[in-house]
């Protein structure tokens, strides 16, 4: 009778062993899975947040480079302006730096970069309103300019219709100040002294004798003259000998001959004047012209015939 009994309570110690165990290993199998679990979302987090990261960085680059064509952009209309360009330039500098470093940066040194692009956009901004003001002051510049050259031309036109009048009046007064002659007589003087009008023979000519007036003339100044006759015979050639006085003169800016000449002070008192030519020799028979100049330009004329 107790052997049975005995049976009986040994089979209850070895199911509990085994329920035991069994829970041990689901605790574990459990805590195994829990872990497994955390860690592969932790991982996820990890990669999700790396992926963000990434993907932040990439847009910031991506706007910094943006920026970066903007500049460059205001840089070449603010040149052309005439503006200052330094803080431009030295921002794309910085700008170019951040982007070398950029592929290294944390998730902190991301999010300060951000910050540094919104500093960037703001000064975008303030250099799109500095442009417009130097384009308003450049407008004006050149209204100005264009009022100041329509000015200048017009100043320039009443200069050069006065100094066309000055020379105008100038070459009045210098026609008006030439020299006249008057009371012009030619006569020819024989040997012993006596007169004879024109035509005259050769053998009564042995000096011909010329006299004249200076005509008054208030526009002219009291001043030095140098007074020449030219003798011109039908030939066109002027009687000309350096022994008698003779000499040359420009006229017209050509230097042309004279036959004799005498230096006096005009003084615009009518004075007359006198010539005195012996040519030395016979007269060919022709008609003679005589003129008289002062500087360059004639003060009148006179002929005479020889037979």
């Amino acid at each position: 009778m107790n052997e049975p009994i005995a049976e009986s309570y040994q089979a209850p110690k070895k199911s509990n062993r085994n329920a035991i165990i069994i829970a041990i290993l689901s605790v574990v199998i459990v805590v195994q899975g829990i872990k497994i679990y955390l860690d592969t979302k932790e991982k996820q987090e990890i990669n999700t947040d790396l992926t963000s990261t990434k993907e932040e960085l990439a847009t910031t680059e991506q706007r910094l480079r943006e920026i970066t064509t903007e500049l460059d952009e205001r840089i070449a209309e603010i040149k052309k302006l005439g503006g200052d360009v330094s803080d431009l330039q030295r921002a794309k500098a910085e700008i170019e730096t951040e982007l070398n470093r950029s592929k290294r940066a944390t998730g902190q040194e991301i999010k300060a970069l951000k910050d540094k692009v919104e500093g960037y956009e703001m000064l975008l901004k303030n250099k799109d309103e500095e442009i417009e003001k130097l384009k308003s002051v450049n407008k004006e510049l050149l209204t100005e300019n264009v009022t100041l050259k329509t000015e200048k031309n017009e100043l320039g036109d009443s200069i050069n219709k006065l100094s066309q009048s000055k020379d105008e009046l100038a070459t009045k007064v210098a026609i008006a100040s030439q020299l006249k002659v008057e009371n012009f007589r030619i006569v020819a003087l024989n040997d012993r002294g006596k007169e004879r009008e024109s035509p005259f023979r050769s053998r009564q000519l042995a000096q011909l004798k010329v006299e004249f007036n200076i005509a008054e003339n208030n526009v002219a100044p009291v001043e030095g003259k140098k007074i020449m006759i030219r003798i011109i015979d039908e030939n066109g050639q002027v009687l000309f000998d350096v022994a008698r006085g003779s000499g040359t003169f420009l006229l017209n800016g050509k230097e042309e001959f004279f036959t004799a000449s005498q230096e006096i002070l005009f003084d615009n008192t009518r004075q007359k004047l006198s010539f005195l030519y012996d040519k030395g020799s016979d007269y060919a028979a022709g008609t003679y012209k005589l003129e008289v100049y002062t500087d360059d330009y004639l003060m009148g004329s006179g002929d005479f015939v020889v037979k």
